[in-house]
């Protein structure tokens, strides 16, 4: 119900003076229910050093595929 979707018609119905994609980045860096903040667990950072050492600079762009969520600050 709430989340992802047009958002265009967000910034249209909800009366904000922001463009969608203002609306889109908000909701994915700042209110997302499953939106991670915080520091980053031991078992995280171990994943990014061995992802980093085997893709080099990549591993960022590709992480899509690993199951997890990282910071939007990285």
């Amino acid at each position: 119900k709430h989340g992802e979707g047009n958002w265009n018609a967000v910034q249209k119905h909800s009366g904000l003076s922001r463009c969608g994609k203002s609306c889109r980045l908000r909701w994915a860096n700042h209110l997302r229910p499953n939106l991670k903040k915080g520091s980053f667990t031991a078992e995280e950072e171990q994943l990014i050093a061995q992802l980093h050492s085997e893709m080099g600079n990549r591993w960022a762009r590709d992480v899509s595929d690993v199951n997890i969520f990282l910071v939007s600050s990285l």
